[in-house]
């Protein structure tokens, strides 16, 4: 007699898990690694079947020693044991692992002895970057730590094959995609470019679960991925990238699948949505029917966020009386008490949530008021708060008679933030705003503005030093024999419509992706060379550095069967994983943060042409 169990999968979801988020901070820099030690411990508390992540398991593109050594120290600890592990995987693992040395699920390695195997898709903060095309989950999945799946290769077409999974007669079809920028990926759902393959073998059989990390709200016109663009024979869909919790599955009418947003783990903004009481989920799949158990989190540290508005409370204060500003400092510092009374009532017998809350008063003081000095308010609290240095955060609203057409980039305004708003920035806004508010003789002639803000994202975020320089001699090498190749007339005039006509030719275009990837290839033969050339100042060659982007060496042979109830690896290879289809299809890529002074190389580059012609 079968038991409940031999029949329904337990699987842990969690996203965005952020570890190594401001690990140097004193007061906050263990949080990440607390919690996530206490997420695996319920993997095993619960006897789940896999632990599935949906991104951003790091902060950092380049994760320190520490954060990687803690990281590892904690799923070594929980994942490694003798326990059986009883599902099976039926697909051809030779695809859903293609780009591992080591294409098969970690647990069927003879080398290890996997008891809770870990699947994970990459996010945007720990995406695979330079030629070698690696990220710090790869790191992992070579360790035999974690299954590193949804990676995908191509910039204009996507092709997500499942990894299928049978547990007694419960089957699942579990796809996934690592992070890609939301333009490029809202041009491939467009363009009918994304194409999620089904089991050939019983095709409505299975529990059909989808792993994204992508903006799920709307932050501009193709900087998202609108649910609809989802195929409707999915069943779950698990969100990642999205940091506010809301872990309940809600039903997509449309479409007809649930999604869930589990949120993240940590808090990394001082937002609203970041206020939301943080969940990991317990996830039962039995046959096509399915159960999620919201588990809060006790190890997060608490965060409380309030919005007053001055000019709401005449009886207390207007901006004409005197000491008016000492009444305000007040009147905050008393808001602070009652938030800081709260955090201490709820932590009341709960021994695991950090002793020092974060907290954030938003203040409104349009209608005259004066800001004071924050951080002379903030020492009042240095001792009982985990964020003495941001605790206030002062906003106006704009007047009616502000002149738009005055409005420029405020650098130094945006620089004056609070640090834990300056680090959420995003590159790519700031890009697109400074181009759109620049003055014309200061806009870009050469490059698209999406082509050079992703340049300054890998140079920013990946430190990736001389991205932005190759890719401006790359693309001036292309515009050189294009006009080369149409014989353009040697005038000003004509010079400039054709490189105009060029360069507006690639915009929101595979091409501009392409461009980006072919510089930061050379960046990294770059950096490579100057490395070699430091270790060995004799070794010294003219020959450019060969350069490889993808490996097409054999993969190492895949291991014999373990027993222990270990399940097979199956003998079917692409039979009974992939077959037909349901295509979708995405758009540009993001933007980053440009500077005048490459705005000025761009233009020197320009005036090279004429040179040259």
């Amino acid at each position: 007699m079968r038991s409940a169990n031999s029949d329904t999968f337990k699987i842990l979801i969690a996203t965005d898990i952020h570890l190594g988020y401001l690990e140097k901070d004193a007061i906050r820099g263990n949080d990440t690694f607390v919690t996530f030690d206490e997420i695996m411990k319920q993997a095993v508390q619960n006897e789940v079947d896999f632990v599935l992540l949906g991104g951003d398991l790091f902060h950092d593109n380049k994760p320190s020693r520490k954060t990687m050594h803690c990281c590892m120290e904690v799923m070594r600890k929980y994942c490694m044991g003798d326990r059986p592990i009883i599902f099976e995987i039926l697909s051809d693992q030779a695809v859903n692992f293609s780009h591992s040395k080591f294409p098969w699920v970690n647990y069927l390695d003879s080398n290890l002895n996997i008891s809770i195997p870990v699947f994970s898709v990459h996010g945007n903060h720990d995406d695979p970057t330079g030629a070698d095309g690696l990220c710090a989950i790869d790191l992992l999945s070579c360790a035999g730590l974690i299954n590193h799946f949804g990676r995908s290769r191509s910039v204009e077409k996507l092709e997500i094959s499942p990894v299928l999974l049978q547990k007694g007669n419960t089957r699942i079809a579990l796809y996934g995609i690592g992070s890609i920028p939301d333009e490029r990926l809202y041009r491939m759902f467009i363009n009918n470019q994304v194409t999620m393959l089904r089991p050939r073998e019983d095709e409505d059989g299975w529990f059909n679960l989808f792993v994204i990390h992508q903006n799920r709200s709307k932050h501009g016109a193709t900087n998202y991925i609108p649910e609809q663009f989802l195929d409707d024979f999915l069943d779950l869909v698990v969100w990642g990238h999205e940091h506010e919790c809301k872990i309940a599955p809600v039903r997509n009418e449309q479409q007809l699948f649930y999604v869930t947003q589990p949120g993240s783990s940590v808090i990394t903004s001082l937002s609203p949505g970041e206020a939301v009481k943080k969940h990991i989920g317990l996830l039962r799949v039995k046959g096509k029917k399915m159960n999620l158990q919201k588990i809060p989190l006790q190890t997060i540290r608490q965060f409380f966020i309030q919005d007053v508005t001055l000019s709401e409370h005449p009886d207390l204060f207007s901006p004409e009386q005197p000491n008016v500003m000492l009444k305000v400092m007040a009147f905050c510092q008393e808001k602070v008490e009652e938030m800081l009374e709260e955090a201490e009532r709820q932590r009341l017998g709960n021994s695991l949530t950090p002793e020092k809350p974060l907290i954030r008063l938003r203040v409104d003081y349009s209608g005259g008021f004066e800001v004071f000095n924050t951080m002379r308010f903030s020492q009042k609290f240095v001792d009982r708060v985990a964020n003495p240095k941001d605790i206030l955060h002062f906003i106006r609203h704009r007047e009616a008679k502000d002149n738009i057409k005055e409005e420029g980039m405020d650098f130094e305004a945006i620089l004056s933030r609070p640090t834990s708003e300056v680090l959420q920035l995003r590159v790519e806004d700031l890009v697109k705003e400074y181009f759109q508010k620049a003055e014309k003789n200061v806009q870009l002639s050469l490059l698209t503005e999406q082509g050079m803000g992703k340049a300054v994202q890998e140079f920013v975020d990946k430190e990736e030093k001389d991205a932005i320089e190759e890719l401006i001699k790359y693309q001036l090498e292309k515009t050189q024999r294009y006009l080369r190749e149409r014989r353009v007339e040697a005038t000003e005039e004509k010079i400039d419509e054709e490189i105009r006509q060029f360069r507006d030719s690639k915009r929101n275009t595979a091409e501009e992706d392409e461009e980006v990837q072919e510089a930061i290839i050379r960046a990294k033969a770059h950096r490579d060379r100057s490395d070699s050339v430091r270790d060995d100042d004799l070794n010294l060659s003219d020959e450019p550095a060969d350069i490889a982007v993808e490996s097409d060496e054999e993969s190492t042979s895949a291991p014999t069967i373990r027993g222990r109830g270990r399940g097979s690896r199956g003998t079917s290879r692409r039979g009974r994983g992939a077959a037909s289809k349901s295509g979708r299809g995405g758009h540009g890529q993001k933007g980053s943060l440009s500077s005048a002074g490459h705005t000025q190389y761009d233009f020197c580059c320009h005036m090279s042409l004429y040179t040259f012609l």
